[in-house]
């Protein structure tokens, strides 16, 4: 007796049971008839939620020839021939119009040659803001340029032949800087609101939706960034409303207040990778150190915030500092955008407050690593403890930067769930060793976080409480094993092309290729081609990134925890931690 898989035989028993006997018992002839045509392709097997069997239909080609069947209607030969005159009646495509409706209804509407009222034209020849449509090779490939203010000010930009233009500020002033906690986070939230030119932030978002521009803004811990992307002819009045959202903020009270309410709700919804972060830089450099304050406002710090707090702040580091400002644009002529930058902002030194500039200190004083732990008792409403390992690397002007960078990429990681296809890192170091070989590691990931004379390189990962110190031995195996073990050919050619790739996307958009400018301008003092990058990745080798790992845990461990169970049982002290790895 052959045997028959049971995948097989549940489809026989659901096919007969609910097909067979269930259209003899509740169907009608006229419905059993054409459910007895159709027996041979439907089961309930395939169409669970079916109490009868759908009705096919079947129809040649040539009886159709060029005619449009109404929407939802029945691909039959009947169908086909019943539309009959009505077939150019495309307003009434579901056929609840009568022919007298029909026919009032389009004796309404405008002949198509109607002239509208307000329209305008479409002119034969583009206006001159427009770049003219020209193939590749006769258009000048983008460079980035460069040119300095006599105030110190830096102009950088590049061409992207495109309708839509990015300018924008980003400053060298970030919450390191702030003589407050939460000043750099407040100025985030008003950055756009009244002038001494408008009213209200409601009214330049409304000026700004006229100009079809959307505007951002963000605060980090060294740099600042404000912009508006906005349609190409519109971009000298998006230069001049930075003009006045720099140079001649308000600071109203009335809306001062309203920031600290959003900053309220925000700090008690505060995701935990974001508390993780702040818990990880005060663990690593000390709150008593500009590196290691928090970036977000806490709730009992937010009464000390107030308009004249914000004034002073704003004074101090960006009117006073003029040379520490970048004007960038992407999608814009560098002629045009420096001489916007001129008109609207050469003359910032007189328009500047007086900032007793003799009086003042160094706005940015460097931090000392010194690694710790800080262990933020919060429980999460998923109900996981999240836990980072991060050692000391070198800041932005180190040589070891892209292979830090590699580095990371290697490791990669992510969540335990990936929604989506491929090109996402599932194949790299601690997804394959990681969250597919123990089922208790929800999340695991590998992060760098760089400032300007020091960074932290490390891990996270995030599992249920009772499994914190399993998911912290891990991590701790991973970055010693690195700093033992050579990597593999083909772990560091994936993780070289797929930073190079990373890289290369991301600038493909508009707003990051601002970003990009203004940030390494601000940094560096130019901007890195992307030859040169690409090639610098190329030339990391395996030794590097052993090299760059043994030096790391030379250097005491900062461990943070958000979560809850906290206790000596779930979590190791960053003493523990550190004894792990002497004598590596």
């Amino acid at each position: 007796m052959s045997s028959i898989p049971a995948t097989s035989l549940l489809r026989r028993r659901l096919h007969h049971s609910s097909t067979s006997n269930g259209i003899r018992r509740i169907l009608s002839t006229p419905t059993r008839a054409r459910a007895s045509r159709s027996l041979s392709t439907f089961s309930s097997y395939e169409y669970p939620n079916r109490t009868e069997a759908p009705e096919v239909t079947r129809t040649i080609a040539k009886e159709v020839g060029d005619k449009v069947l109404e929407r939802g209607s029945p691909l039959t030969p009947e169908t086909v021939h019943a539309r009959g005159a009505d077939d150019d009646d495309r307003f009434d495509d579901l056929g609840r119009l009568s022919a007298q409706d029909r026919l009032a209804t389009k004796s309404k509407l405008p002949p198509l040659n109607t002239t509208l009222s307000g329209a305008t034209a479409i002119e034969p020849t583009a206006p001159a803001y427009i770049p003219v449509l020209s193939s590749h090779d006769k258009l000048k490939v983008p460079t980035t340029e460069i040119t300095c203010l006599a105030n110190g000010m830096r102009v950088v930009s590049q061409e992207t032949y495109g309708q839509v233009s990015t300018v924008g500020v980003v400053a060298d002033v970030g919450s390191r800087h702030e003589p407050q906690w939460g000043v750099a986070h407040l100025w985030e939230l008003v950055a756009f609101g009244a002038t001494q030119r408008h009213s209200s932030g409601l009214e330049i978002q409304e000026l700004l939706q006229d100009w079809g521009g959307t505007r951002f803004v963000n605060t980090g811990r060294e740099q600042s960034l404000v912009c508006i992307d906005i349609l190409r002819p519109n971009v000298e009045k998006a230069v001049q409303l930075l003009q006045a959202v720099l140079l001649e903020p308000k600071f109203l009270p009335e809306e001062v207040e309203d920031a600290k309410r959003t900053m309220e709700f925000q700090s008690l919804d505060l995701p935990p990778e974001l508390q993780m972060e702040e818990a990880l830089q005060t663990a690593a450099y000390g709150l008593d150190q500009q590196l290691g304050k928090p970036h977000y406002c806490p709730m009992e710090h937010l009464s000390t915030l107030n308009a004249d707090v914000l004034r002073n702040f704003w004074n101090h580091n960006v009117l006073a500092h003029p040379q520490d400002i970048v004007i960038g644009g992407a999608g814009i002529g560098h002629e045009q955008l420096v001489d916007l930058t001129l008109q609207y902002f050469g003359d910032w030194p007189s328009a500047a407050v007086d900032s007793k500039s003799a009086q003042q200190s160094v706005r940015t004083k460097p931090s000392l690593y010194r690694g710790g732990q800080c262990f933020l008792e919060k429980p999460s409403s998923d109900g996981f403890t999240r836990v980072a390992l991060a050692f000391e690397l070198d800041g932005w002007h180190s040589e070891d930067l892209v292979p830090t960078c590699v580095l990371q990429t290697l490791l990669g990681g992510g969540n335990s769930f990936s929604a989506g296809g491929p090109g996402k890192g599932m194949y790299s170091r601690l997804y394959r060793q990681v969250l597919n070989r123990y089922q208790w590691a929800e999340s695991a990931e590998a992060f760098t976080s760089i400032h300007a004379e020091s960074g932290l390189w490390g891990i996270t990962g995030s599992s249920q409480p009772k499994h914190s110190r399993d998911v912290i031995h891990v991590l701790a195996d991973h970055l010693a094993r690195l700093s033992m073990e050579l990597v593999t050919d083909e772990e560091l050619d994936r993780a070289r092309n797929m930073l190079k790739c990373n890289v290369l996307t991301q600038l493909e958009s508009r707003l990051v290729l601002f970003e990009d400018l203004g940030r390494q301008v601000l940094t560096y003092g130019h901007r890195e081609d992307m030859d040169t990058t690409c090639r610098k990745i190329d030339a990391v080798t395996k030794e590097d990134l052993q090299e760059l790992a043994r030096k790391a845990i030379q250097k005491p461990p900062t461990l943070a925890a958000v979560g809850e169970g906290l206790d000596k049982s779930n979590i190791p002290s960053q003493e523990e931690v550190a004894r792990w790895f002497q004598g590596i």
